[in-house]
């Protein structure tokens, strides 16, 4: 189920508007209750009052025809030998209380009275006291108070929207600022601008850690610079001296291969030191400087620069290119991430065979090695996490780089077990696609 958000004015609103209504609602409700036990109760010892004078006045005065006078009352009493004579409606009521009852009046309509009756061994008298005007009193009590709730709550509604907007003020205040400094790309600070409180309190501690902040993206461009340029000279210096060497023609096959090798850790360490750099600025080349890379030349680089790795170990290492597969990306930056699942399939395999399939906008890397559990696939991609059965150190971070480099180029990598058994990388380019025909493929 997904959670709503809603705005802090809003909620604070909502919240103000609720509590009115729930606090008008809940005086309503009192209001009725006790109006209506109150009144019932004077009523009921009224009538009880009565109905006992009106007994005690009968013993005094027998007659039929000595009167009792009680507004909106009227008297029924029967002696012991009349007892058979009593209306039928009261005859169930034949214990002392006050009863609530509900009759049709001649005219059909529902009329309500209390019946008051007191019951001994000579007497059962009676007392009908009408209760139309009660209920009506009550009915108008009610609607006057949905009223006033309907008003109270139109004006919780007011008064919420007035002071979500007071109290909420500053706080967009706070935001705008920070957006437009955010356009403006400059520092600002905030908290002269605001009164010594919670906002103003909030203010002082983003404008210290958007300078914490801003002091480490510097010291972090710095270091890209600094690494950039202090490494990229002596790796030049290295290039160019093996290229000089290797030129010579009295060298031995030997050391031309040795050099070779040295070519070839060098160009793999520049191509390392862009894709790093590229990574901490999180930024993308490829279509916009219009360069593209062969993948099949790329793996073939690759598999011979990872070739070391293997050593003395029985392994057999093919490639196979199923279809041609051109990426707009760098070739520094395909390459790291071949690097990474080429190098782990030469570590983790101790015999039997690395296969590298180029297929049609992906890459697989296919090992005879100890293989990996489904439920250990994406774990691996996390930073520092190493795999089981691996000889030798390692920090665990290659499998990361390739799934950052993957992020800021919307490639995917996943790691699959290998049915004949083993582990399989799939590199899926798709969103990088160059068409083949264009790059003369």
């Amino acid at each position: 189920m997904l959670k709503s958000r809603r705005r802090l004015r809003s909620r604070i609103f909502i919240s103000f508007v609720i509590f009115g209504l729930a606090l008008t609602s809940l005086f309503a409700v009192a209001t009725i209750y006790m109006r209506a036990r109150l009144e019932d109760q004077l009523i009921n010892n009224t009538l009880q009052k009565q109905v006992d004078r009106f007994v005690e006045f009968k013993r005094k005065n027998p007659s039929p025809d000595a009167p009792f006078f009680f507004p909106l009352v009227k008297m029924y009493i029967a002696s012991r030998q009349h007892f058979p004579n009593v209306p039928f409606e009261w005859q169930p009521y034949a214990k002392t209380g006050v009863y609530d009852i509900t009759e049709r009046d001649a005219g059909g309509k529902l009329v309500p009275y209390k019946l008051a009756v007191f019951r001994s061994q000579n007497y059962w008298a009676f007392l009908r006291y009408d209760i139309s005007s009660q209920r009506e009193g009550e009915q108008q009590l009610l609607m006057a108070l949905i009223v006033a709730v309907l008003l109270f709550g139109a004006l919780s509604v007011v008064i919420g929207l007035w002071m979500s907007r007071r109290v909420m003020h500053p706080v967009t205040e706070l935001a705008g600022r920070l957006r437009a400094s955010r356009r403006a790309g400059t520092l600002q600070k905030l908290a002269p601008h605001f009164a010594d409180d919670e906002v103003g309190e909030l203010a002082g501690a983003l404008d210290e850690y958007a300078e914490r902040l801003t002091s480490m993206v510097r010291r972090d461009h710095e270091f890209n610079a600094d690494v950039s340029h202090e490494l990229r000279t002596p790796l030049a210096v290295i290039a160019s001296t093996t290229e000089l060497m290797l030129a010579a023609p009295e060298m031995s096959e030997k050391l031309r291969e040795r050099l070779k090798r040295i070519e070839r850790a060098s160009r793999q360490a520049a191509e390392i030191i862009d894709a790093l750099l590229l990574l901490s600025r999180a930024e993308r080349q490829g279509p916009a400087d219009g360069e593209s890379t062969d993948v099949a030349k790329a793996v073939a680089d690759v598999l011979e620069l990872q070739r070391p790795q293997l050593r003395n170990k029985p392994v057999s290492v093919s490639l196979q290119v199923e279809a041609a597969l051109v990426v707009n990306a760098p070739a520094s930056v395909v390459s790291v991430a071949l690097s990474n699942l080429v190098g782990n399939a030469f570590k983790y395999t101790q015999q039997g065979d690395v296969l590298v399939r180029v297929q049609e906008g992906r890459v697989l890397v296919e090992d005879s090695g100890p293989g990996i559990k489904p439920e250990d696939a994406e774990h691996l991609f996390e930073r520092g996490v190493r795999g089981e059965g691996v000889k030798g150190g390692g920090a665990g971070l290659g499998l990361a780089i390739v799934r950052r480099l993957c992020d800021l180029y919307g490639w995917r990598v996943r790691l699959a077990p290998r049915p004949e058994g083993g582990a399989v990388a799939i590199l899926e380019f798709d969103a990088a696609l160059r068409p083949a025909v264009a790059a003369g493929a």
